[in-house]
């Protein structure tokens, strides 16, 4: 059975595609931010491979086929912006700034804190790219000395948090902005918070996903910049 599973690019593919498919139908009707379908999709997969004794190494390899889709999506992302464009032009500066000081201040505060708890340098590297898409953050936490599976990790984990939370937390701090709220979700979750930006309007998940592509360069330029002034 397990050679089957193994020989068989299908299985992972449906497997992929079965749990975020279930993933929505349970979030659709218990409506609430903990049952989010990445994260439950997640847990269906990791039940799946230790019930089938597949490896994880397989079935990312089968499963290979579906990161094609990532660059049309990532593409996609520009039609709601294109849509949008005239609050783009009328907030840029309030929209540049806004990414940037979230970009600095999510960087020097982990950095920072990592350091002051005497964290391993390491750790702390692999820590400060946590918030942009992954092969970003992979790429930046290899050239600074970091773990890149374990940046890898953690994005997934700051998305995941990012999708089920974010917008309780900009409820709870009475942020009503739906520009405010789309760069701040995009600059700290990337693109699975963007997912759940969307749920909450156009205009959020627009501002969500430009701030997704700003994020990620001045991240490539401000890690390293504070690797170097916190040695």
């Amino acid at each position: 059975m397990l050679d089957y599973i193994e020989n068989n690019v299908v299985f992972s593919v449906l497997i992929s595609l079965g749990a975020f498919f279930i993933g929505q139908i349970i979030n659709k009707r218990l409506k609430h931010p903990i049952f989010n379908p990445f994260l439950i999709a997640i847990s269906l997969i990791m039940i799946i491979l230790k019930a089938t004794g597949l490896s994880y190494e397989v079935y990312k390899d089968q499963s290979a086929v579906l990161s094609i889709l990532l660059g049309p999506a990532t593409v996609a992302l520009a039609i709601p912006l294109y849509k949008n464009i005239d609050i783009l032009k009328t907030n840029f500066k309030a929209i540049f700034i806004g990414i940037i000081a979230g970009v600095t201040a999510s960087i020097s505060s982990v950095m920072g804190i990592g350091y002051l708890l005497g964290t391993q340098k390491e750790i702390v590297y692999s820590l400060a790219p946590k918030a942009v898409t992954i092969p970003i953050a992979i790429e930046v936490s290899r050239v600074i000395g970091g773990i890149p599976s374990l940046t890898a990790g953690l994005v997934t984990i700051t998305g995941v948090f990012g999708a089920c939370f974010a917008p309780e937390i900009l409820r709870f701090f009475n942020i009503k902005s739906a520009v405010a709220k789309g760069i701040a979700i995009g600059t700290t979750t990337h693109a699975l918070g963007t997912s759940r930006a969307f749920q909450e309007g156009e205009i959020e998940g627009a501002m969500s996903s430009l701030a997704i592509g700003i994020a990620g360069v001045a991240t490539a330029f401000v890690v390293p910049f504070m690797a170097h002034m916190f040695q």
